[in-house]
């Protein structure tokens, strides 16, 4: 019971709580139970993840995005004039140089997409395939000494969590993703890019997770890319690549309400909605190419570790 109550009291952060309270509460609320276990077990799968597969691999992917001021030493022969420290050479009568380092520490903002189509999936939504991945990469921050954020959007910003440190922060952004509520709502990513253009103020890397099922990726792609290292991370159903043979269906957008009704059994109807989607995803991968902004390509409830490491082996040679 000492275990449960230490959980609660960094997962749910209730304050001014009795423990007795906490642990009453535990047993009355089952939805709590299983939020546990599922900060638990993505807990633990995450940091598998990041200590076996993406050891070495996330340093590399993302080196420091700029330099920084780390020290001023005396001037050597070879030195490089232009970096003379005249403040400190004037105090001390002798010459001194600044010298600067890679950033060591970087920021992560998750983008993490709760409109209603993240609902959907034939095995597991894209929603939970989301959380996982954006998990594993934030562990893998947080043994970098790297701050995270979180920001979810639908129809705009939902909620947002700066990047910051430490392992309890961490587990706060990973309760809120299984806490999300998606919401009968057009994704609407612009509006979130345009939040973090005005937001961010220091440069970070930037993970959008979504499908992608968006009316277009305007200016603020673009201008967020400028700012920040910006990537895609678009999650497919393998059910909507093929759609299978379910005679006469009723089709309703989680997102719009609009209903349509087609023959299934049909192959070229089924062909015709394969090619629409296709055409979708072909639009939005050209699009994002122009914006220089890398694509990483996931099936949903499929394994994520490979395309991953994939994106961790391109940034590497590059």
């Amino acid at each position: 019971m000492p275990h449960k109550r230490s959980l609660l009291n960094s997962f749910l952060s209730r304050r001014n709580t009795s423990k007795e309270r906490l642990v009453h509460t535990l047993d009355e609320r089952p939805d709590i139970k299983t939020l546990l276990h599922k900060i638990k077990r993505i807990d633990v799968v995450s940091n598998r993840i990041a200590n076996d597969m993406f050891s070495g691999q996330y340093r590399s992917a993302f080196r420091g995005q700029g330099i920084e001021f780390d020290e001023v030493r005396e001037y050597a022969e070879g030195d490089d004039v232009r970096a003379i420290d005249w403040n400190v050479t004037a105090r001390s009568n002798k010459p001194y140089v600044k010298r600067f380092s890679e950033e060591r520490e970087r920021s992560l903002l998750f983008m993490l997409d709760v409109s209603a189509s993240s609902l959907f999936g034939s095995r597991s939504s894209r929603l939970e395939t989301a959380t996982e991945i954006a998990a594993s990469l934030m562990f893998s921050a947080l043994k970098n000494n790297d701050k995270v954020g979180l920001l979810t959007f639908a129809n705009g910003v939902r909620r947002f969590f700066p990047p910051r440190k430490g392992r309890n922060y961490t587990l706060r952004l990973v309760r809120e993703m299984l806490l999300a509520k998606p919401a009968n709502e057009e994704t609407n990513l612009n509006d979130a890019l345009e939040f973090v253009n005005k937001t961010l103020k220091r440069r970070a890397v930037v993970f959008i997770i979504s499908d992608f099922y968006v009316n277009q990726l305007s200016e603020n792609l673009s201008y967020c890319k400028r700012r920040h290292d910006v990537v895609a991370l678009s999650i497919s159903e393998p059910l909507e690549k093929s759609f299978p043979n379910l005679g006469f269906v009723s089709l309703r957008d989680p997102e719009t309400g609009a209903v349509v009704e087609l023959d299934s059994g049909s192959k070229k109807v089924r062909q015709a909605i394969a090619e629409k989607l296709n055409q979708k995803q072909a639009e939005i991968a050209a699009r994002l190419k122009e914006a220089h902004v890398d694509l990483i390509s996931v099936e949903n409830g499929g394994d994520y570790v490979k395309p991953l490491r994939a994106f961790f082996h391109k940034r590497q040679r590059r």
